[in-house]
């Protein structure tokens, strides 16, 4: 048999993480360190691997209903190669070092077992109740597989220039960054955002790191129980801000 579909065969490489297309990942098991992974994101193995829900400690369990970020994930161990994917979107392997990565949860494929995972709270400069959001700080020493929307956007932040990114379209940033978030706006109450733009919330980043973006405003459609995402967490995206926006215009 003969098609140009053997040309995609299997990458062979001795790295842990390699990334098989720009849609798949490949993780090798090596019997050692086990890998967590998004549930139900395997989509084909070889070897001997067993998959199994991750616990999750009371404190976890906590930070997950009250906040509604968290990671819902099963734990993969044996020796053998998974290759994990979601809805064909675009996967980037990161090293996790001291520096820390602070991720939207809803954009976390795969991670190494060792890393530690945190919810933190990122509150608005305008002390509106509900409109500061939650996010996953990721420490440690590992790697994390991440999703995109499309290619995404790798923006340097330095003490001498910070960047703004539309709170829609915001992956993942260093930890070390200071982070402000505020809407745009054109009079005294933050409430009514520029309806004639369609901009809402916006993420100000400063100090020495990065930001990663992906150039799409919407959250990928897995309709996660848990992790709803930035939109849904301060009343950004199709509907939130943007919605919010058309509601002020008639008021």
């Amino acid at each position: 048999m003969q098609s140009p579909l053997f040309n995609h065969a299997e990458q062979q490489s001795q790295e842990r993480y390699v990334i098989q297309n720009p849609q798949l990942l490949r993780v090798s098991l090596t019997g050692q360190d086990d890998i967590l992974a998004r549930k139900g994101a395997m989509v084909a193995y070889q070897g001997l691997v067993d998959f199994d829900g991750e616990y999750q400690t009371p404190n976890q369990r906590r930070a997950r209903a009250r906040t509604g970020e968290g990671l819902d994930l099963m734990r993969c161990s044996g020796q053998g190669t998974v290759y994990f994917a979601n809805l064909a979107q675009y996967v980037h392997v990161v090293e996790v070092d001291q520096e820390g990565l602070t991720v939207d949860s809803s954009y976390v494929l795969a991670l190494d077992s060792t890393l530690h995972t945190e919810v933190i709270a990122v509150d608005s400069q305008y002390g509106i109740s509900g409109s500061g959001k939650y996010q996953l700080n990721i420490s440690g020493r590992g790697k994390v597989a991440l999703m995109t929307s499309g290619q995404p956007l790798m923006m340097q932040v330095t003490p001498e220039k910070y960047v703004s990114v539309d709170a829609d379209a915001i992956v993942a940033w260093s930890t070390g960054l200071r982070v402000q978030m505020q809407a745009q706006t054109t009079n005294s109450s933050v409430r009514r955002r520029r309806g004639d733009t369609g901009e809402g919330w916006e993420l100000s980043f400063l100090g020495q790191g990065f930001a990663l973006v992906q150039p799409s405003e919407v959250m990928p459609p897995q309709h996660a129980a848990i992790g709803q995402g930035i939109a849904a967490q301060f009343g950004a995206g199709q509907q939130g801000a943007h919605a919010q926006n058309q509601n002020n215009a008639w008021n």
